[in-house]
């Protein structure tokens, strides 16, 4: 991830992008009640896409036509939902794809699928299901920006082995090579994310704390800040 441009054959690329688009549509249809119904949120959602699209630009050589970085979609995940954060994943890897040469057009379904669909619902899953058992709001949102990271990464691999199948082992061995390089260079990078992603929901807490209470990720009057969404 990001998978380059022309690497995937023709018909994965296809398919990837017909599973992504159903959520795109849906995610738009939800990023407009969003501004529509709130329109003081746009701030925050600018800056939430402006964070997915400065961390996935940092990339480090991987797996033979991807790479490894940091994704960003689990701080908006938790902001504003997983739908919204495919809008936001989809139009960052549109102008990486198209200003950076990082991924690619024809691979930008594939793409989409793993950073900005998988990546946001998986983490925002884990955050959530932390906060219900009261876990502390900030090892919640470190748990989900890792997980959001590190699942993007676990579909990539599954693409990369449908795609090329290893000649002996077939797709299996072909899922253990590809998930074993990223491996070496996500970890680290998740772990690293999470803990960036503390930082940032620390100074919102303090900067925007009326609007992440309207949001739903902190509790207003509470004594400890507690997630409700």
């Amino acid at each position: 991830m990001h998978i380059a441009e022309g690497y995937l054959p023709p018909l994965h690329a296809a398919a990837w992008g017909a599973a992504s688009a159903p959520f795109v549509v849906h995610g738009v249809r939800a990023l407009t009640r969003e501004v529509r119904a709130n329109p003081e949120s746009t701030l925050l959602l600018g800056a939430s896409g402006a964070f997915t699209f400065v961390l996935s630009a940092l990339k480090i050589p991987s797996v033979t036509g991807s790479c490894s970085h940091p994704t960003g979609t689990g701080l908006g995940a938790i902001l504003f939902r997983p739908p919204i954060m495919a809008v936001l994943g989809t139009i960052t890897l549109l102008f990486q794809a198209l200003l950076l040469a990082h991924g690619g057009l024809t691979t930008l379904g594939a793409n989409v699928f793993s950073m900005a669909i998988v990546g946001p619902w998986a983490g925002y899953g884990i955050y959530r299901l932390l906060r219900r058992f009261d876990v502390p709001l900030m090892v919640s949102v470190f748990f989900g920006a890792f997980v959001a990271d590190l699942s993007t990464y676990c579909v990539t691999s599954v693409q990369l082995a449908l795609a090329f199948p290893d000649p002996g082992t077939g797709f299996l061995g072909a899922l253990a090579k590809f998930g074993g390089i990223f491996a070496i260079t996500q970890l680290p990078l998740a772990v690293s994310e999470g803990l960036l992603t503390v930082l940032v929901m620390r100074l919102l807490s303090q900067s925007s704390k009326g609007e992440l209470t309207r949001l739903g990720v902190l509790v207003q009057g509470a004594k400890k800040e507690a997630a409700v969404r």
